[in-house]
């Protein structure tokens, strides 16, 4: 799904809400859930949400799962999220907390293109017919991969690789180098 953030948008139009309605002439709470209910979600342009309706997000993307009226709804799996933001010195933007950049994997730099690329762009968005998207694999047999990857025996080498990677990537550490210093910030 995708979630257009805007400076007016609520937590509730994002995780949901509890709507009376009315079955076999009794009222009750039903949960109609929001577009976070999904395999894979476009936060477009989060940073022009409030912080309150940010961490509506940062809650699902840490916990799998969202509250509503004191209520756990866990989401679905697997569960990603992909964000665009804009540049923080644009006007109606808010920064992302830290906690929340945290949550991402990657940050990437999109600048802008390039006459060649700008011209395939326009070539592509003015076709008679969009480009076909296929499903390359299924939800379950993404959870599948996980696990099977969660069996796959690591050796101490490896291990011992990836925490030097990850210290080197953390410019807090006394011994970080200078290259990360300069160049990384919050992790992403």
């Amino acid at each position: 799904s995708r979630i257009q953030f805007t400076p007016d948008l609520m937590p509730a139009d994002i995780t949901g809400t509890n709507m009376l309605m009315e079955e076999q002439g009794r009222r009750q709470f039903l949960f109609q859930p929001g577009p976070i209910f999904a395999n894979l979600v476009l936060a477009d342009e989060i940073n022009r949400a409030t912080p309150k309706t940010q961490s509506a997000l940062l809650e699902a993307m840490q916990e799998g799962s969202c509250t509503v009226a004191n209520t756990v709804h866990d989401l679905p799996e697997p569960f990603f999220v992909l964000a665009t933001q804009n540049p923080i010195e644009m006007e109606g933007t808010y920064p992302l907390p830290e906690a929340q950049l945290d949550r991402f994997f990657f940050k990437m730099q999109v600048d802008y293109p390039a006459f060649d690329e700008l011209r395939e762009i326009i070539r592509r968005s003015t076709a008679s017919q969009a480009p076909d998207a296929r499903v390359t694999a299924s939800g379950e047999e993404i959870l599948e991969m996980g696990k099977l990857a969660r069996q796959t025996p690591i050796g101490s080498h490896l291990v011992d690789f990836v925490a030097r990677l990850i210290n080197a990537t953390h410019p807090e550490l006394r011994d970080a180098p200078e290259v990360a210093k300069r160049s990384i910030r919050y992790g992403v």
